[in-house]
């Protein structure tokens, strides 16, 4: 029985010391990949029949004189008929720690959907909810792409100064 044992030992062991010489997967390769920065925010609820444009082609912010900020953005819906066109901004737990803040830029579907071909439409809206100084920029949310606005002069001058 021992001899038997022997060979069989044998065979064991040099499969183990092959499977000691693979190389391990290079970790540098998953690293690589970033990995998409988490948003702080959640979305605020839509109302029935209102939904997110389809693109942003461009958008800026500009200090208002009260304190706020005046939010502009170039965007393209689905079709011609959409109405109330708008920003929502993001309902946030904390200061964003970059100072940016994000909306979505939405707007009334049509009743019947017209032509499936892209409407551009141009937003504007005075945002007043933060007037101390802490926006630094501004996110423009759409379904297929974002754009980020930087407020001039590092943000909206605190109101009353």
């Amino acid at each position: 029985m021992l001899k038997s044992a022997i060979p069989f030992a044998a065979v064991a062991a040099c499969l183990l010391l092959s499977a000691c010489n693979e190389k391990p997967a290079e970790p540098a390769a998953t690293a690589a990949a970033e990995a998409p920065k988490k948003s702080l925010a959640r979305q605020a609820p839509l109302y029935a029949g209102q939904e997110q444009v389809l693109s942003i082609q461009s958008a800026s912010v500009a200090p208002d004189a009260g304190g706020g900020l005046n939010l502009e953005a170039k965007a393209t819906t689905d079709g011609g008929g959409w109405t109330q066109v708008g920003f929502l901004p993001r309902i946030y737990a904390a200061t964003p720690p970059d100072g940016i803040y994000e909306v979505d830029v939405v707007a009334q579907k049509p009743a019947t959907p017209g032509a499936a071909s892209p409407t551009p439409v141009d937003v504007k809206s005075a945002w007043d909810r933060y007037k101390d100084g802490r926006v630094k920029g501004v996110k423009f949310i759409s379904k297929t792409n974002e754009v980020v606005a930087m407020t001039p002069a590092g943000g909206a001058a605190p109101a009353g100064k």
